[in-house]
């Protein structure tokens, strides 16, 4: 008799149960954002030593437009100082701002304004406590099994509506 039973190949039905909960995976998230605008300003840095030699290499050895000099300067000289400038904006958008107003002053500020309006949301609670008292017992407890009043409508009309 002749085996003809064909391997199976088992799968594992077992997924990944490992959750990370919420705040490890905010932290995870603003790592990798962090990592990612790192990365960005590394490569706008390459982009700009690449592009400053190519205009430096057109103008100085090609000789492209040698005769136009603003201010009395190379025109590559202004060039390189426009994108000196941007390059500048975006090391000063990834290491200062986002030190001072990143993710956690962003959830700083956040946690201040829900404190505000919570205090805001009591102050107001306070003064309709004082202007609309409820009812009392006799024993200076709030009264909270209230039936409401029932409204008897004058005309009853026989209309659905």
């Amino acid at each position: 008799m002749v085996n003809t039973k064909v391997p199976q190949i088992m799968f594992s039905k077992k997924k990944n149960t490992s959750k990370l909960d919420a705040d490890q995976r905010q932290l995870y998230e603003n790592a990798r954002a962090r990592a990612l605008q790192k990365k960005r300003l590394f490569q706008h840095f390459v982009i700009f030593l690449v592009g400053a030699v190519l205009l430096i290499v057109l103008n100085v050895v090609i000789g492209y437009r040698e005769d136009f000099m603003p201010l009395g300067y190379n025109w590559f000289v202004w060039a390189i100082l426009a994108w000196s400038f941007f390059f500048f904006i975006h090391v000063i958008n990834v290491w200062v701002t986002n030190s001072f107003m990143g993710k956690e002053w962003e959830q700083k500020q956040l946690e201040k304004l829900v404190a505000r309006q919570k205090e805001r949301i009591a102050q107001l609670q306070q003064e309709v406590d004082r202007d609309y008292p409820l009812p009392k017992n006799s024993d200076n407890s709030i009264i909270t099994d209230r039936t409401e009043p029932k409204f008897i409508d004058p005309k009853p009309t026989d209309k659905n509506y």
